[in-house]
């Protein structure tokens, strides 16, 4: 019997996206089939699956498909990142997209923006393509004493080339460079005092990252959000795009561009991202539960 012939059941699952194997990369919770599902139904069921986010999929008028992401703590958050790649390369994974022998280009309705995703099937994997909207800069962090605080880092551990700034393709957040991977992993944020920062600068999340120009290729990175209630994240794509996309435009890299993000939480993802000129984040996902929501 399928999961749609149960009374009252929405197909639902778990998938890990940006990882090439179970247990990795950044856990995302769907949910299909949710018109009928009211926001603080919404809100509660991301709070009982209890991950990072909750994508919910439903019809759309302006797109294939209509998304909506709630995190644990029950805030909506917008922009194209793994809340909404993870959500397509599940539908994929299920079958419920035909054929992805070539690549099929969607569309998806998040947040009140119509964005294009690309499927297609690689050796025997689902990646999916996703652009994001057009770099949007906020003024620049001029006195990185307080940020620095909030981190639990010192003041020279940040580095001003370029500046710390909110950035965003999406959903804004403050990019802040630091000298090496060393430093990233011994930030520990503060909760409080990164949300006085944050709301300083009108910033929703803090990404954390260590790049060197001889390498332009990579970087690596942490991203902290106490503004929706998600302390660390493992794979942020609403951050790893504008921090592309902000590299870019200071001329420090080129057109692509590899962030290591969750290793230290264990869950290492790599988000793989392509300048066309607006950025393009790219991934594989691995499904690791199925089952049915019965509400």
């Amino acid at each position: 019997m399928t999961l749609q012939s149960h009374a009252g059941a929405l197909p639902a699952g778990l998938i890990d996206v940006f990882a090439d194997a179970p247990l990795t990369g950044n856990p995302l919770a769907v949910v299909e089939d949710a018109d009928a599902l009211t926001e603080a139904q919404m809100r509660r069921i991301a709070g009982e699956f209890n991950q990072a986010e909750t994508t919910f999929v439903m019809r759309s008028d302006r797109a294939d498909r209509k998304l909506r992401s709630f995190t644990a703590a029950g805030a909506e958050v917008g922009g194209a990142g793994h809340n909404a790649l993870g959500a397509w390369l599940w539908l994929a994974e299920e079958g419920r997209l035909g054929s992805l022998d070539t690549p099929r280009t969607f569309h998806q309705e998040i947040a009140g923006e119509v964005l294009p995703i690309v499927l297609e099937k690689i050796d025997g994997r689902i990646f999916g393509r996703m652009r994001q909207s057009r770099l949007n800069l906020f003024s620049p962090l001029d006195e990185p004493a307080a940020l620095a605080s909030a981190l639990q880092l010192q003041a020279e551990d940040i580095l001003v080339e370029p500046r710390p700034r909110v950035a965003g393709t999406g959903a804004a957040h403050l990019l802040v460079r630091v000298r090496d991977r060393t430093v990233v992993d011994r930030a520990k944020p503060s909760a409080e005092a990164l949300l006085d920062v944050l709301a300083s600068v009108g910033g929703e999340g803090c990404y954390i990252y260590a790049f060197d120009p001889a390498s332009p290729d990579q970087a690596y990175a942490r991203f902290f959000n106490p503004t929706v209630g998600l302390w660390e994240d493992a794979a942020t794509g609403t951050a790893a795009g504008p921090l592309a996309a902000y590299l870019a435009r200071e001329g420090l890299i080129g057109e692509t561009i590899e962030v290591e993000q969750g290793t230290k939480m264990g869950r290492r993802s790599i988000l793989r991202l392509r300048l066309v000129p607006d950025p393009e984040l790219s991934g594989a996902g691995v499904v690791v539960m199925r089952g049915g929501l019965f509400i």
